[in-house]
């Protein structure tokens, strides 16, 4: 009976995953309490993983804003998928066209590709193009567009297409009669899912986390995405700690303690906790979708 070898170089890549995964969870176990503990103690202790004082006082500064709150995660949420499922739809075609050898087009369609990469003409011609000539200030496509193309993500999507699906496979189609769009379509999309996975968490996280378009393009509150919301709501409170008119009468049914640094650790929660809670169904794809071109020859 073979008996297997003890291996210290496991053990101690074990000792190391296992330390760097706590490195990574503490910070954010110290915010899910942060958020809970009452502000008098984080004044006077500061953060801490064992408080002796709860409160709800941080979420709830945040919850107030019920109605507001809600349309704005419908915001976001919308901006997500619709933004992400178009990305990928776009830039998923566009990998596939430059990933053709025969395709004459393909030389140019890179060059211009890069182009953007390289080169940038700034916020300020990005806001005169979108909100005079495109005329999308105040509307759901400025939020969209501006994250729908990356040329990163469009160069992950051409590398898988060239190391995972075999040309030959798109050769028979194309003798049994199919067209590109069919080709395209029935053949290479089916299998591109581990990379579209990948790209498209990276895509969705972009848009959840996008807040820059919407501070410069959107003035209508009913169009205001979670994190324009969330940094309004700071704003709010560092307004209410360096107003020197409050009542004091405000301050002591406050507690004397405008929950700030709980509100921000909550703010936090509402921003971070739908992403952390997706995070583990798309990992396996985000892995393979990365990795694989790296592998197959």
């Amino acid at each position: 009976m073979n008996k297997k070898k003890f291996h210290w170089g496991q053990l101690i890549l074990g000792i190391c995953l296992v330390l760097f995964t706590l490195f990574c969870l503490l910070p954010l176990l110290l915010v899910l309490i942060s958020a809970f503990t009452a502000e008098t103690e984080i004044n006077s202790t500061g953060f801490t993983y064992f408080p002796k004082q709860w409160s709800m006082d941080g979420m709830n500064a945040v919850l107030r804003y019920g109605s507001q709150l809600r349309q704005s995660y419908l915001i976001t949420i919308s901006v997500t998928v619709l933004g992400t499922f178009l990305g990928l739809l776009i830039m998923s075609m566009f990998a596939y066209s430059i990933s053709r050898r025969d395709f004459n087009l393909r030389g140019f369609l890179s060059v211009y590709l890069l182009i953007p990469m390289l080169f940038s003409g700034g916020q300020l011609s990005a806001y005169i193009f979108f909100s005079k000539y495109y005329g999308l200030k105040d509307t759901l496509w400025v939020l969209i567009l501006p994250l729908c193309v990356s040329t990163m993500n469009v160069i992950i999507l051409r590398t898988y297409i060239h190391s995972s699906i075999p040309d030959e496979l798109m050769e028979a189609a194309k003798i049994d009669g199919a067209g590109e769009y069919r080709t395209f379509f029935q053949i290479t999309l089916p299998l591109m899912k581990p990379s579209l996975a990948a790209v498209g968490f990276m895509m969705a996280t972009a848009y959840w986390n996008d807040w820059q378009n919407a501070f410069l393009f959107i003035d209508k509150a009913d169009l205001k995405p979670l994190q324009l919301l969330l940094i309004n709501i700071q704003k709010s409170i560092e307004t209410l700690l360096n107003n020197k008119n409050i009542p004091s009468s405000a301050l002591q049914a406050m507690g004397n303690a405008v929950p700030q640094y709980s509100a921000t650790m909550a703010t936090v929660i509402v921003v971070v906790g739908p992403v952390v809670i997706a995070y583990p169904f798309f990992q396996k794809y985000f892995i393979k979708g990365l990795t694989v071109g790296s592998v197959k020859g």
